[in-house]
C-alpha cells in the first residue's frame, strides 16, 4: 500500500469513527473490524461473534423497558425485526461500511462489499471491536444511538411475524395442518451457498419453490410464496 493510500484509509476510518460517534483507542481494533476472512488470517469473525452478543442483549433490554406489557413472543419478534440481516446491512450502509472493507481479492473481483451478509456481519464486528476497546457502557451508548429512530418507531409485533410463523398461523385458523419443507436443492462455494426450497401443504399436496443464500431463508421465502397464493385463491 502507497503512503498515499494508507494516508486516505487512515481518513475514512476517522470518518466512520465521527459518524459512530466513537473514537478508537486502539485503532488497531477498527482495523480488524473491518477485515473480511478473505484478506487473510487476520480478520474479523471473532469481533463480529462478540458483537452480535452485546447487539442482542442491548436490544433485548431495550424493548423489555419500553414495551413492559409485551409477551415473550412478541419481544422475541422485534428484537429480530431490529438486528436482522437487512437492518444491519442498511445500517452499515448508513455508516459507509462497504466502502472501508478490507477484502480478498478474489471477493474483490465478485463484488462481495455489496453483499448483504458481508455488511451485516461488519456492523456486528464494529460493535465488538468498541467493546474491546471501551467496554459494555460505551457500547450501548452507541447502539442506541444506531438504533435511535428505529427504537422510536417501533412497528407492531404482528406485523413483523416471519412468513413461516404467519402461514403456520393461516392454516391453524383454519384447523389445517402445519406445511412441510424439504430443500429441493444446493448450489454454490461453500462460503456463498444458494439453496431452494420446497414449502408443501400437507392436506391439499399444493406446493411452491423459494430460494435464498441459507436453507432458513430459501424456505421463508417459499412460506411468503405459499401465502400470496392462499391470499390469491381466497
Amino acid at each position: 500500500m502507497s503512503v498515499s493510500e494508507s494516508v486516505n484509509r487512515a481518513q475514512a476510518r476517522a470518518a466512520l469513527e465521527e459518524r459512530l460517534g466513537y473514537t478508537f483507542a486502539d485503532r488497531s481494533l477498527l482495523a480488524l473490524a473491518l477485515t473480511h476472512r478473505s484478506a487473510g488470517p487476520n480478520h474479523n469473525e471473532r469481533l463480529e461473534f462478540l458483537g452480535d452478543g452485546v447487539l442482542n442483549f442491548v436490544i433485548a433490554a431495550e424493548l423489555f423497558e419500553r414495551k413492559p406489557e409485551a409477551p415473550e413472543g412478541d419481544l422475541s419478534r422485534l428484537r429480530a425485526a431490529l438486528v436482522r440481516e437487512p437492518t444491519l446491512a442498511t445500517i452499515a450502509d448508513e455508516l459507509g461500511l462497504g466502502d472501508l472493507l478490507v477484502l480478498g481479492p478474489g471477493e474483490t473481483r465478485t463484488g462481495s462489499r455489496r453483499r448483504a451478509s458481508i455488511r451485516a456481519d461488519t456492523v456486528e464486528a464494529v460493535l465488538g471491536a468498541i467493546y474491546c476497546d471501551a467496554g459494555f457502557a460505551t457500547t450501548r451508548e452507541v447502539i442506541l444511538a444506531l438504533y435511535r429512530g428505529r427504537l422510536a418507531e417501533l412497528p407492531t409485533a404482528d406485523s413483523v411475524k416471519d412468513a413461516k410463523t404467519r402461514l403456520q398461523e393461516w392454516l391453524q385458523a383454519r384447523s389445517r395442518a402445519r406445511p412441510e419443507y424439504d430443500v429441493v436443492s444446493i448450489s454454490g462455494a461453500d462460503h456463498n451457498q444458494h439453496f431452494v426450497a420446497r414449502c408443501r401443504l400437507a392436506d391439499t399436496g399444493d406446493a411452491v419453490e423459494g430460494e435464498g443464500g441459507g436453507r432458513r431463508k430459501a424456505e421463508q421465502d417459499a412460506a411468503k410464496r405459499m401465502l400470496e397464493r392462499l391470499d390469491n385463491q381466497t
